[in-house]
């Protein structure tokens, strides 16, 4: 039992410093200001729109939705790793021990998320209901023990079925934890009629769970999936060695190409063009933070906040697809041609310069029914252009 508990806590240790050491480029100031005004213009946005919100807004089943969803989705998080479907098979008889610490954490670390999203629509609960304060802290509990009960379903349901099937495990999951939700928020009493199913479901997976073998390879795949999205994340603001990023070719945007005389001049060009769209990493970079920007931009109806948001993220699209697009190995095949070394920093700066008007009329589109959106592509490329010529 010593044994277990002193190897989850090594690997817990290895963890969490692993996540600190990119963490800390991650939440730097720029970013730290950035959800500042966020969090500002929502809140302020959010007490306005209670003010005139109907009483018959479907509140409770909003909740149940989102929450129960979230409640659901409990991956578990073992820390595993590939050799120790070798190394620790001696000790498969102690490995209860192991997996109890790390459900416990998989329970802690995924708790914050509905418990705080619940906090927030309490506000909401109190305008268009006439619960109590007491059966609204009542439903937090409620909450808590059912995302206790969901980490344990979903670790035993994938113990004992080695992952196959889970989407549909969880599916049926999400719809008890919804309605179980919904129904301690109209009555709190019959909520828990849903506790009651979801700790016979868990209990009945456990009894499966003593008669199989550690399905050690189905756990090993999911950390290493749940730490390559981490990693992923963190490439976004900082190198990440050992990531290898996925290739598609996305043929619908093979029409970009079309516009690249075929020249020599252009040989870096095509190869810039090439490597952002089909580069994954690149690609979706893109895409994830200008649709951001465009939510942000449609949302928030103060213009100052708007600018701020939208010109952090263009500063950061532009700096992160310059470093990206810019590094290279120790050889590439252009290095054998003689083009002049300036004119893969010069397709860099064309790409980036056409992405920011592309994500200034996309932004600006999203924007239209606000006060002053004419501001924001003014913002958006001139705050790329001015990242592009003073990045080194």
């Amino acid at each position: 039992m010593n044994s277990m508990h002193s190897v989850w806590a090594k690997r817990f240790e290895h963890y969490i410093g692993e996540v600190m050491k990119y963490m800390r480029f991650v939440f730097t100031g720029h970013i730290a200001i950035v959800l500042v005004f966020i969090a500002g213009a929502g809140g302020y946005q959010y007490s306005e729109w209670l003010k005139v919100v109907q009483p018959d807004f479907p509140a409770e089943w909003l909740i149940a939705l989102v929450i129960g969803f979230l409640v659901a989705l409990s991956r578990p998080v073992t820390l595993l790793k590939e050799p120790d479907q070798v190394y620790l098979l001696p000790l498969e008889s102690q490995m209860p021990n192991y997996f109890k610490k790390a459900m416990n954490w998989t329970f802690w670390s995924q708790l914050l998320l509905p418990v705080v999203l619940y906090i927030i629509t309490i506000p909401l609960l109190k305008e268009v209901t006439t619960l109590s304060v007491g059966e609204i802290w009542l439903t937090a509990l409620f909450i808590a023990v059912l995302k206790f009960i969901n980490v344990r379903a979903e670790f035993n349901y994938r113990y004992a079925n080695r992952g196959n099937a889970v989407l549909m495990d969880r599916f049926v999951r999400a719809i008890v934890s919804i309605i179980g939700i919904q129904m301690t928020l109209a009555d709190g009493l019959i909520g828990i009629v849903f506790l009651v199913m979801m700790a016979y479901y868990t209990v009945t997976l456990k009894k499966k769970v003593q008669d199989n073998p550690v399905p050690y390879e189905h756990f090993i795949k999911l950390e290493q999936n749940r730490m390559m999205r981490f990693y992923r994340f963190a490439n976004y603001f900082t190198d990440v060695p050992h990531l290898k990023g996925s290739v598609k070719r996305r043929a619908w945007l093979d029409i970009a190409y079309k516009a690249i005389s075929y020249k020599k001049e252009n040989t870096q060009a095509y190869l810039i063009y090439r490597t952002f769209i089909r580069t994954d990493d690149h690609f979706y970079l893109w895409v994830r933070l200008t649709a951001i920007s465009a939510v942000v931009a449609m949302f928030i109806t103060i213009p100052f906040v708007t600018w701020i948001v939208v010109g952090a993220l263009a500063f950061a699209t532009t700096l992160q697809l310059k470093y990206a697009l810019m590094s290279a190995g120790d050889f590439r095949m252009d290095m054998l041609y003689p083009i002049p070394r300036n004119t893969r920093k010069q397709a860099v700066a064309k790409l980036l310069r056409q992405l920011s008007i592309v994500q200034a009329i996309i932004v600006t589109l999203c924007a239209v029914m606000q006060p002053q959106f004419y501001f924001i592509p003014v913002v958006i490329i001139a705050v790329s252009e001015l990242t592009m010529r003073m990045s080194k």
